[in-house]
């Protein structure tokens, strides 16, 4: 479908089939917001050893990236190759592609019913220095990757510090999603990257991981 300025693709193959076209001739800046590695698996050309010069690569990543089957490996790699990566307390909010400026690539939330994801290829100049401007906001919020390794845990958010307190306490997720007033399904995504960012496999050592940090913390 299109609309003016806009082009929406539905599913990976799609996208896979478009991503040359539409980053061909990058050349000042590609900018990458990603929940999980795989968002833009499709899309993203394999990473040069070393990157052209006067290209700026910033590859912004929630904390499960951490945990994911190849996700060190990968941004080790991408590191190597001078690409700038951050480490956001919580997955970005839009997982987006923004490339020289002049486009940027949407993608939507994935359907719980299983259909295909949809992307939206955005050209209106205004909407896209709006999606620059929030992946900036993010990006200067989160923490590079070397910090975020030596962090004892995460940088938490006010929606991080909730959940904490949610886990700590024991609450199920029902009526943790009820207290705070969001979907259960948002609450549990909340709930698998705090975990995530713990490095802990289960809701009794997050509830466990949780009490340590809030006897540590004041104010959390």
């Amino acid at each position: 479908m299109t609309t003016t300025g806009i082009v929406t693709l539905r599913g990976e193959a799609e996208l896979a089939r478009r991503a040359g076209a539409l980053f061909d001739g990058v050349r000042r800046e590609f900018l990458c917001a990603a929940g999980e590695p795989g968002t833009w698996s499709a899309a993203a050309p394999r990473a040069a050893r070393t990157l052209p010069a006067g290209l700026v690569v910033r590859k912004l990543y929630g904390p499960g990236v951490l945990q994911e089957p190849g996700g060190r490996e990968l941004l080790d790699r991408l590191g190597e190759a001078g690409a700038e990566i951050r480490i956001s307390p919580a997955p970005p909010a839009h997982e987006a592609i923004i490339v020289d400026r002049r486009l940027a690539v949407l993608a939507a939330p994935r359907s719980e019913a299983g259909g295909p994801r949809t992307y939206s290829v955005v050209r209106e100049p205004d909407v896209v220095a709006g999606v620059r401007a929030l992946f900036g906001t993010a990006w200067e919020t989160a923490a590079d990757l070397a910090t975020y390794r030596r962090l004892p845990f995460p940088r938490l958010g006010d929606a991080e510090r909730a959940v904490l307190r949610s886990l700590a306490a024991g609450h199920t997720d029902e009526a943790a999603s009820r207290r705070l007033g969001v979907s259960l399904r948002t609450y549990r995504q909340r709930v698998a990257a705090l975990m995530a960012a713990l490095e802990t496999r289960s809701r009794f050592q997050a509830g466990l991981r949780a009490r340590e940090i809030l006897g540590r913390r004041s104010g959390v």
